[in-house]
């Protein structure tokens, strides 16, 4: 596997100091010269990372001022690259893991269309319930294909987020994608995760998320419970 580039490990120290509030909205961070001198890294290197940081929402350059961090949404994140955990802090998020991961083979009809080689190449499956401030608030079912993701399945993903483990341990970041929304109405199974009644209304989302590794993408389907937050969408 290779080496993480150097930006990238300033880029997810600075990233966790402002997610675990070391910064807070408002506060500067220090200087490129400092971060220069501090981690023993080059100005462009140091660029790079806040470039990064600012692409994630959680810095904003000000000419004469230097690097001023972002207040983090309030709402769910779902809709945003830089992930759930990032928008509502990991002390107030739980993930509990339903299912996975596992390798499975495609069957049937998908919710998009798929590669060649990603049929080829089956998917990691990972059934997902986050919890906020104790209660359920979506069922996040993921498909990620099962290319150059090695010892995956031994990971722990337990109250990890699923974009800091790809990030952090395969480089890969999400960029974009695409999505589908629509109300339905929960059958027994996501009425029971989500602790509502048979025939509620929940929110359904499809995504397709794009990464910066040419050609992957991963999937997801989400069943959320608004009654309990408003879903969060900066763009």
């Amino acid at each position: 596997m290779a080496q993480t580039p150097q930006y990238r490990r300033i880029y997810e120290l600075l990233r966790k100091h402002i997610v675990d509030g070391v910064y807070k909205e408002g506060d500067l961070l220090p200087s490129e010269n400092e971060l220069c001198r501090v981690h023993n890294i080059t100005r462009p290197t140091v660029r790079q990372a806040l470039d990064a940081l600012v692409h994630g929402g959680f810095i904003k350059k000000q000419q004469g001022k230097g690097s001023i961090v972002s207040s983090l949404p309030q709402g769910i994140g779902i809709l945003s690259v830089s992930g759930t955990t990032s928008a509502v802090g990991i002390n107030n998020l739980k993930t509990k893991i339903l299912t996975g991961p596992e390798v499975r083979a495609w069957a049937g009809a998908f919710m998009f269309p798929l590669s060649q080689v990603e049929k080829e190449s089956g998917y990691v499956y990972i059934e997902r319930l986050r919890i906020l401030d104790e209660k359920p608030i979506f069922l996040d079912v993921n498909f990620l294909p099962n290319i150059n993701l090695p010892r995956f399945t031994s990971r722990s993903f337990e109250n990890r987020s699923l974009f800091d483990i790809l990030r952090k341990f395969y480089n890969i970041q999400v960029t974009g994608g695409e999505q589908r929304l629509r109300a339905i109405k929960a059958d027994e199974n996501i009425g029971n995760h989500l602790q509502v009644k048979k025939g509620h209304p929940v929110l359904h989302l499809e995504r397709k998320i794009a990464t910066n590794r040419v050609d992957y993408y991963f999937y997801s389907s989400i069943y959320c419970n608004t009654d309990i937050s408003a879903i969060y969408g900066a763009f």
